[in-house]
């Protein structure tokens, strides 16, 4: 084949069209195409391969000089980074919020991706900003529920906004916040508003000291960037203690009420739609109340658990979402597109105003540009994804996916409860549990001694739930994550526990069954596993 040129007619091709239809990249799209599953079965390495030896492939500091062949590219991707990567789609994965996404995103990607449309104006995504606008009103309709009419003002309304689309949940945190903040302290007669005069003249002129955010320890960490990229500081993000796994509302209201007497004013309360760790939910309408007598905002990070409410079966676990001032959903969790398609919905379409910036050449006033009211300005068009899963799917295809998770997860937290050297540590409420390895003789110990050694005999646990985790995770055949959580039996101290998510469609009854026949077998032959019974033993004849 020789060396690539540089010359324009070899550009020019790359621009254009593939090397050849049997090109090495032409391959891979065939591959692909015809059975993703297969694809990365056979190109995904399960074997160990620690960080240290992958980070020798991309320690060149320098710009390649040279053009290199597409396919000659494709070879070196196929070798260095795919060999690599984590196997999302196999059923055995179930640690993360990451799962198998339906084939037809493939070739709707390379649509969106040859298109390149820019969604911050109007002048590069005419067609797409149409569209961005109604699947944001979808998903407004599907937590709102207005009436047609309103829905028929506000859609396409230069005026309003229904939302905004973000690469994730984090942004649209932030943005929710944003929009809250700079509404709280807008302009008044003899001020201009936080958004031009900054926080600290907003803080003199509304006699505020600090201004805060409320959530649960639950909360997802993106909350705290939140707190700090809007100025407030970390320090004023409100995380309340959570044994039961979410918020309080009478500790909330008593925490809030505090706050606020102490020269402080409460700017929103957050309340979680399937928490990151455990799956559970905050008591929405309950927090709503609270939001509403201490004068704040209400938002609801439903990054995950939002999409429940395609399911009609399920969706009151959500109960008290629909008075929410702002809600964020990710699509590239439950509603299965890939990643970078989050969203904040505004109740109220006004809202969003309050964040609306102009510039000469773009996002003029009155104009439909959506970069006015969003944080990020140049971002690609995510949304035909989800507007394209909205048309395959439909909501009784969601449903039927979401129905399917949650009783997975249930069918699961049984098989825990019977297999015998494990605890169930939390029960799904949607589709995430937690649980751990702990012999029987173990379990029935911890109910028959002092605190001081419960917590003792945790810290062992501890350490063979870390032991059995990695082992697992090296070994490659399948994969949990692990977390430290308060768990309802053992509120005084934090315990580490196995996160499972099951969102996977492809993830069966039998696959569960060999990760936890895996997870026994690899106990049992660690040393932690001798250490914890020698301990609890010992423990025993020390008690006699």
């Amino acid at each position: 084949m020789g060396e690539a040129q540089v010359s324009l007619e070899h550009l020019f091709r790359v621009f254009t069209k593939p090397e050849h239809k049997d090109s090495k990249l032409a391959q891979i799209e065939q591959h692909l195409s015809d059975n993703i599953l297969d694809f990365l079965s056979q190109h995904v390495v399960t074997k160990k391969t620690s960080l240290e030896e992958i980070e020798k492939d991309f320690s060149d500091s320098k710009v390649p000089e040279s053009p290199e062949f597409v396919s000659t590219h494709a070879e070196s991707l196929l070798d260095k980074l795919v060999a690599h990567s984590v196997n999302t789609y196999s059923p055995t994965f179930i640690g993360h919020m990451t799962s198998a996404l339906p084939y037809f995103h493939l070739p709707l990607s390379k649509l969106m991706v040859g298109l390149n449309q820019n969604l911050v104006k109007i002048e590069t995504s005419k067609a797409f900003t149409p569209l961005e606008r109604q699947v944001l009103g979808m998903m407004h309709n599907l937590v709102y529920d207005q009436p047609q009419g309103f829905y028929d003002d506000h859609l396409h309304s230069a005026a309003h906004s229904l939302g905004a689309f973000c690469s994730g949940g984090t942004i649209a945190n932030i943005t929710a916040l944003w929009v809250a903040r700079n509404k709280l302290l807008g302009p008044q007669k003899g001020f201009s508003g936080v958004a031009k005069a900054g926080l600290a003249a907003a803080y003199r002129h509304y006699g505020i000291n600090n201004l805060g955010v409320m959530c649960s320890k639950r909360g997802h960490y993106s909350l705290s960037k939140a707190v700090d990229v809007l100025g407030l500081g970390r320090e004023q993000l409100l995380t309340v203690p959570a044994p039961k796994q979410t918020l309080d509302p009478a500790k909330a209201l008593r925490i809030g009420r505090r706050y606020q007497e102490e020269g402080n004013k409460l700017l929103a309360i957050v309340g979680v739609g399937g928490t990151t760790e455990t799956g559970h939910v905050d008591p929405l309408d309950e927090l709503a109340d609270v939001a509403e007598e201490l004068g704040c905002w209400f938002h609801v990070d439903a990054a995950w658990g939002g999409a429940t409410l395609f399911s009609a079966r399920y969706r009151d676990r959500l109960k008290g979402i629909e008075r929410a001032d702002s809600v964020t959903i990710d699509a590239h969790k439950q509603m299965y597109v890939p990643m970078g398609a989050g969203m904040a919905l505004f109740k109220d379409p006004q809202n969003a105003n309050a964040v609306r910036h102009h510039a000469q050449y773009i996002l003029r006033a009155g104009s439909k540009d959506l970069g006015a009211t969003t944080l990020e300005g140049s971002r690609n068009g995510m949304a035909m994804m989800v507007y394209s899963a909205l048309h395959i799917f439909g909501r009784k295809g969601y449903e039927l996916l979401i129905d399917r998770s949650i009783d997975k997860a249930k069918d699961f937290a049984q098989m825990i409860d019977k297999a015998q050297d494990f605890e169930l540590t939390t029960t799904p409420i949607l589709s995430l549990l937690t649980y751990r390895v702990c012999p029987a003789e173990v379990q029935e110990k911890l109910k028959h001694v002092n605190a001081k050694t419960r917590n003792a005999i945790n810290e062992k646990i501890d350490a063979l739930v870390v032991a059995v985790q990695k082992q697992q995770r090296e070994a490659g055949k399948s994969f949990v994550s692990r977390t430290r959580l308060e768990a309802p039996d053992y509120p005084s101290q934090c315990i580490t526990v196995f996160r499972v998510v099951l969102a996977n469609p492809l993830t069966s009854h039998n696959d569960l069954a060999a990760i936890l026949a895996e997870q026994h077998l690899i106990a049992k032959e660690t040393q932690a596993w001798k250490e914890l019974m020698d301990f609890v033993r010992e423990t025993e004849t020390v008690a006699s």
